[in-house]
């Protein structure tokens, strides 16, 4: 069960290798989270992955989990829940893609979608429902500023988030007064191996970052966060100028 101030004791992660969610398990397992699962691929990098959290103090589990496959969401993530109540679930695996690649090869761009959005739609319905059954825990979705209005130099993957984005804010309206609560979090550009070698955007920010704007938005129940804050009204400004007008932004 999570504590008075929101946090959990048990997390599950989706995408166990991901730099943003390894720093939000090592800042709750700092604070009161003892059991951790970790989602993934099978890797050295996952099984290392756990190997430090667990030297931070924690019970971890390494899971073998695909995006791609959903057909075996249900069976795979039902024998997490299986072992006990879960009381949040981080999803956060997802592919940046290239676009200037994937325009060109549509089954490269079809994999950023599917992984982005379609693996989620599976992986958050199934954890939403065995969430809603125990009647307790939180859903965090990690989304990304991208979603707000896509961009010419990377629209596959923002059209992509736009859609998790709008599936997570849904499933968050479908379980309020479930006991089950849905948070998404909408980072701008985080330094992380995903984005070597791009060039850093404004208001950039750390994996770190995000893990304390997590754990704040916990305690708070908040329903979006923004990281940094500011990207709020940024992105409110971006998303009502005239097509025209933002089609010759340098974005």
């Amino acid at each position: 069960m999570k504590d008075a101030f929101g946090l959990p004791q048990s997390l599950l992660v989706l995408g166990g290798t991901s730099e943003i969610a390894l720093a939000t398990a090592r800042r709750l397992i700092a604070r009161r989270t003892r059991t951790v699962w970790l989602a993934g691929r099978p890797s050295s990098g996952l099984d290392e992955a756990a190997e430090k959290l667990r030297g931070l103090g924690a019970e971890v589990r390494a899971v073998a989990f695909d995006a791609l496959d959903p057909a075996a969401h249900e069976d795979t993530l039902g024998k997490v829940f299986a072992e006990g109540d879960v009381d949040m679930v981080l999803l956060a695996f997802g592919t940046l893609g290239d676009q200037a690649h994937d325009e060109r090869d549509p089954q490269a761009a079809v994999r950023v979608a599917q992984t982005n959005y379609t693996g989620a739609v599976s992986a958050g319905l199934v954890c939403a429902s065995a969430l809603q059954a125990q009647g307790h825990g939180s859903l965090v979705v990690l989304s990304s500023v991208a979603g707000e209005r896509a961009r010419r130099a990377n629209f596959i993957y923002g059209s992509s988030k736009a859609g998790l984005d709008a599936f997570a804010q849904g499933l968050g309206d479908a379980l309020y007064g479930t006991g089950v609560h849905v948070m998404v979090v909408r980072p701008g550009f985080v330094r992380t191996r995903m984005t070597a070698g791009l060039p850093e955007a404004p208001l950039a920010t750390t994996p770190e970052a995000v893990a304390a704007a997590v754990e704040l938005g916990l305690r708070r129940r908040a329903e979006t966060v923004w990281v940094p804050g500011t990207l709020r009204m940024v992105m409110s400004a971006l998303r009502h100028l005239p097509r025209g007008v933002f089609r010759r932004l340098p974005v």
